[in-house]
């Protein structure tokens, strides 16, 4: 990709983001962030959280 074209995407971008109200805005982020996969989970799977819900609850007793 060109310097020129990445300018011209960078630009488009941040015009369409400009363009949005600030409650669209808002409600975009909130729903990118919902779909977003947590870390833990995303890279190793089920285990560690499992494994870090047992160590919670044996710390609490």
């Amino acid at each position: 990709m060109s310097t020129n074209a990445y300018i011209k995407y960078l630009t488009q971008q941040l015009v369409e983001y400009f363009n949005l109200t600030k409650k669209e805005r808002k409600e975009k982020r909130r729903h990118r962030k919902e779909d977003k996969n947590h870390g833990m989970s995303h890279w190793f799977g089920i285990v560690p959280f499992a494994l870090s819900m047992f160590v919670r609850k044996t710390i609490k007793k």
